[in-house]
């Protein structure tokens, strides 16, 4: 299911005086998927536009070599 169709089946209930929406789990889950894949898609834009600027320089981008990352995580 996408996120667009989790949001139509979205029902709501009213519990004393406070209105809450109600979705089923796996739209839950779809809508947190949607989400997650709407922050990296915009991390990578930001990432490529960064590198763009700093005319495909990886290093003058900000980006850390593999190496240097790899050594951290060790």
């Amino acid at each position: 299911m996408i996120a667009t169709e989790a949001l139509q089946t979205v029902q709501f209930v009213t519990v004393k005086g406070r209105r809450f929406a109600v979705l089923d789990a796996e739209d839950w889950e779809a809508l947190v998927s949607w989400v997650e894949d709407l922050e990296d898609t915009q991390i990578a834009r930001t990432a490529f536009a960064e590198l763009n600027a700093a005319g495909g320089d990886r290093q003058r981008a900000g980006w850390l070599a593999w190496d240097e990352v790899e050594k951290e995580l060790a």
